[in-house]
């Protein structure tokens, strides 16, 4: 092929051209020997889309909830401290869209809630990062003590930081 032909420098300068309209150098996405030129800094296809879908929880987002107050799933209305977002130990306000019958909680029932598992990475002193697989929430009042008396799966540390030392204490795993 004339590919292999031309110097290696022309090759990376037509990969980066090419990977910034979406094609490669042969016109296709492909996996091929011409594709492990291309930077580090490039993103492929299904990173891009990994990396698209963890947001922030902000206006309108589903969360599960985690504790046994009565509440299965709420929407997100408001995150606090005037944010777009919020992220791990915020405080969000939540309507209830889902809840067990006979719970202390009721459908329609505006909360305050804390992010305890959120599914964009967030990064640790340490250099490593956490990231969960859903977002999650446990419901508070206004004095800030969760409604609940268990906290079912993991919390992240970083709640202490924020002073939600009562969630930390309620949860059966600390990642």
């Amino acid at each position: 092929m004339v590919i292999f032909q031309l110097p290696v420098t022309n090759v990376l300068i037509a990969s980066r051209y090419a990977s910034s309209v979406g094609r490669s150098i042969l016109g296709g996405l492909s996996n091929s020997a011409f594709g492990a030129s291309r930077p580090a800094s490039e993103l492929t296809h299904m990173e891009f889309l990994s990396q698209q879908q963890r947001t922030f929880i902000q206006m309108r987002t589903n969360l599960k909830v985690v504790d046994n107050s009565g509440a299965k799933r709420v929407m997100c209305i408001q995150a606090l401290k005037g944010r777009k977002g919020a992220r791990l130990g915020d405080v969000i306000v939540a309507s209830v869209k889902e809840a067990h019958v006979g719970g202390k909680v009721k459908k329609g029932d505006v909360h305050y809630a804390v992010v305890v598992r959120a599914a964009m990475q967030r990064g640790r002193c340490d250099g490593s990062e956490v990231k969960f697989d859903d977002n999650a929430v446990v419901l508070i009042n206004k004095q800030g003590e969760p409604i609940g008396t268990r906290v079912f799966g993991p919390v992240p540390h970083e709640l202490r930081r924020k002073k939600h030392l009562k969630i930390l204490s309620l949860a059966e795993h600390i990642a």
